[in-house]
């Protein structure tokens, strides 16, 4: 055994030998000095200082234990050999940690050269066995050409083990995308394949790209595609190569897609790969040329993947016929969903989804016709793929809606405003369009692609619906909202099919006589706990869910039947008044069943009333004053209420079959102010002359009432005269009037 106080001295040992001549490096192998010695990692770096292996020069690190050493290759896996003594800490340090790096790191490709000044503490043939060792050398029979050798042999079998390994990544994935023609994602996967394997092929890491000059739906188009990427390009596959952000990349992708050559520098290699229709690049960095037989071994590489490349991208062609737009060759709704699936696993907290829903589409297609309108709709593609498309994806969600995710910097209101700004030619057509946006941080949303439209589209309906801005983002609390209001749409389903909705009355009274007239038909929703839910509250939930037409339809039957009973009891002639909402009037056969309902219960149709508003009017005119018209020519009456809060056109006024005007409660409560007196004046005398008599609604003092009067009004409903109340109280009302009348 020899003392190891005497290694030094053996270590090195002069050779008659010539030094080898200088090579050209391309790279760097990272070697791991581990011994406990620091002279030993001196003369190790001198002696090996100059030393190029397979073009490369060594990077030298150091570590003093066998723990150090573990420490450091855990942050650095990218080590290619090790220089490992054996006795340190521990008489078995060395062993100790080589079982480390195989069982516990699971390093398999690392290369591990052992030294030792005493060898009685490990029998060479049972070391190498067991640990997978490249070599076994005691210090004292290391001479310089020695350990060159064993570095040279270890690298080298590092190198072939790392190809083998890149190879069968490679492979697997061009296998298991040729296995899975028909998943969505198989040409990616394929083109991801091919880099990682010309990548092995040549032995160098896979960073690079592989691009298409076809669309997925397999038109030709000069828009260029990631189809595939490996390494620090990942996060790109299918956006568009301009994103990159490398003009050279693109610049000679570009090249080799228009020469359908192949392109060597000393900086990267650019392959072509396909035929005249199914084309692409591949571009890899190798920064170093690449010699004559790697280019050999890739042609032959490349010339046995063409065919499965073109399978594969016909294959993908049908597949994509479900995923892209005809119209617009953007995502449909499906690829959308999943580009916000995948855009999640990149900076998500950087991005935003963004819905565009263009105003007032319909009349476009309506007016102008579908031709004008699919061309506006590729307009206003290409007008956000001018602004957007080098920093988001974009997608066609659905007839008039379009999808955008990007940065949130770039996608912001403003911006996507401006867009609109110009008009855009449709045909012969310059078409001044607006658009509503609806925003949502991905941050702020689940990690399914499914969940993040659905908070965008709350966010779109929440800024349909907001009168000051055309836009809002997404926060939690509006879908807490939106739980909220289809929650109580079940409940008033529920109520309604259970009969527990109630109609009121309010009585309406003629200023000259000061006896009731008429009254106004008031839905109620009572609860168990005696409150009741507003109409305010309910009535537009049940018109956006269309469930008003069926309510609409019971309240014209009850309505009728208070008629009757009413008639019954010796009350004649007195009208009562039901409200009516755009949807009733959309709803088929409404004209027929409110005549029905009046036939069936054998009642003068005078003595029922229509009320509708001015919004009802200008949603669509000619379909209200169609039906209207149609009722008024049965005897049924009509009157028009909230009469001058909508501004609506005199003409429309004019138009429409009425018999009534009411005052709105608004310029009631105003009438002690200018204004308000002036309107409520002008309403009173505008029904005057078109022969229209006039009603005031919501009086409430005595000087309200005798400010209507003075102006010539004709009725009066209010709480200074009755509350609204059910048929039983009605009836004690109206009995306990002809008691003091």
């Amino acid at each position: 055994m020899v003392p190891k106080e005497t290694d030094e001295d053996f270590l090195f040992l002069a050779e008659d030998e010539p030094e080898p001549a200088q090579e050209h490096t391309l790279g760097e192998w990272q070697l791991l000095i581990v011994d406990d010695d620091e002279e030993i990692h001196t003369v190790t770096k001198l002696a090996l200082s100059d030393l190029t292996v397979l073009g490369k020069q060594l990077k030298f690190h150091h570590a003093y234990s066998g723990k150090e050493a573990i420490a450091f290759l855990t942050r650095h896996p990218d080590v290619a050999l090790v220089l490992l003594d054996v006795v340190m800490e521990s008489d078995d340090a060395g062993l100790k940690v080589v079982k480390q790096i195989r069982d516990e790191l699971g390093m398999d490709e690392i290369r591990i050269v052992l030294r030792t000044g005493q060898p009685g503490y490990a029998p060479e043939e049972s070391v190498i066995k067991e640990y997978d060792i490249n070599d076994y050398k005691t210090k004292t029979e290391l001479t310089r050409s020695k350990l060159v050798t064993s570095i040279i042999s270890s690298l080298r079998s590092y190198q072939q083990i790392r190809t083998i390994n890149q190879n069968r990544l490679g492979l697997q994935k061009i296998i298991n995308a040729g296995a899975n023609l028909l998943e969505q994602h198989s040409l990616h996967e394929f083109s991801e394949g091919v880099v990682t394997q010309i990548s092995s092929l040549i032995g160098l890491h896979a960073e690079g790209v592989l691009c298409a000059q076809i669309e997925d739906d397999g038109s030709a188009s000069e828009t260029i595609y990631v189809l595939g990427a490996a390494g620090n390009y990942a996060p790109y596959i299918k956006c568009q190569l301009d994103r990159l952000g490398n003009p050279r990349i693109v610049q000679q992708i570009t090249n080799c897609l228009r020469t359908h050559e192949h392109i060597f520098t000393d900086q990267e290699t650019v392959l072509y790969l396909g035929n005249e229709i199914h084309s692409a690049a591949v571009y890899i960095e190798t920064n170093r040329p690449i010699e004559n037989f790697d280019r050999q071994l890739i042609e032959v590489f490349l010339s046995n993947i063409s065919i499965g490349y073109e399978n594969v991208t016909l294959f993908q062609q049908l597949k994509h016929a479900a995923y892209i737009d005809p119209l617009t060759k953007t995502p449909n709704r499906n690829e959308f969903i999943q580009i916000l699936q995948d855009t999640r696993r990149y900076e998500a907290e950087h991005n935003v989804a963004v819905l565009i829903d263009i105003d007032h589409f319909s009349d476009v297609n309506d007016g102008l016709g579908q031709d004008v309108g699919n061309e506006l709709l590729i307009a206003v593609t290409f007008r956000l793929i001018e602004k957007f498309g080098i920093y988001a994806q974009l997608g066609r969600i659905g007839a008039d809606v379009f999808g955008l995710v990007g940065p949130d910097t770039e996608l912001t209101p403003e911006r996507l405003q401006a867009v609109f700004d110009e008009p855009f030619k449709a045909s012969e057509h310059s078409l001044q369009i607006s658009a509503t946006f609806g925003f949502c941080h991905l941050t702020d949303t689940a990690e399914q692609g499914l969940t993040i439209l659905k908070h965008v589209y709350i966010a779109l309906n929440k800024a349909k619906k907001h009168l000051g801005q055309n836009f809002q983002y997404y926060q939690a609390e509006m879908e807490d909202e939106m739980a909220e209001r289809l929650a109580l749409l079940r409940m008033l389903r529920q109520d309604f099919a259970h009969d527990k909705l109630q109609l009121w009355y309010q009585p309406q009274v003629s200023l000259i006589t000061k006896q009731v007239v008429g009254m106004e038909a008031l839905l109620r929703w009572p609860q168990p706990n005696g409150q009741f839910i507003s109409p305010a509250v309910f009535i537009p939930l049940a018109e956006y869910s269309g469930l008003i037409v069926e309510i609409g339809s019971w309240v014209m039957e009850q309505a009728c039947l208070q008629i009757k009973q009413l008639q019954k009891q010796g009350y004649t002639g007195l009208r009562i008044a039901v409200n009516v909402s755009m949807p009733q009037f959309r709803s088929h056969g409404f004209v027929q069943s409110v005549i029905d309902c009046v036939t069936t219960q054998q009642i003068d149709p005078q003595l029922l009333e229509l009320e509708i508003t001015e919004s009802v009017v200008m949603d669509e005119p000619k379909i209200v004053i169609d039906a209207l018209q149609k009722l008024k020519s049965f005897g049924i009456k009509v009157a028009i209420d909230d009469f001058g809060i909508g501004f609506s056109s005199l003409n429309y006024l004019q138009q429409l079959p009425l018999d009534r005007i009411k005052v709105d409660r608004a310029f009631i409560r105003d009438i002690d102010k200018p204004a308000g007196e002036v309107i409520a004046e002008t309403i009173i005398n505008l029904g005057k002359r078109l022969n229209l008599a006039t009603i005031a609604e919501g009086v409430e003092t005595q000087a309200q009432e005798q400010a209507i009067v003075a102006m010539g009004c004709d009725e009066v409903q209010g709480f200074m005269y009755a509350r609204p109340m059910p048929p039983a109280e009605l009836l004690t009302f109206l009995q306990q009037q002809k008691a003091a009348g």
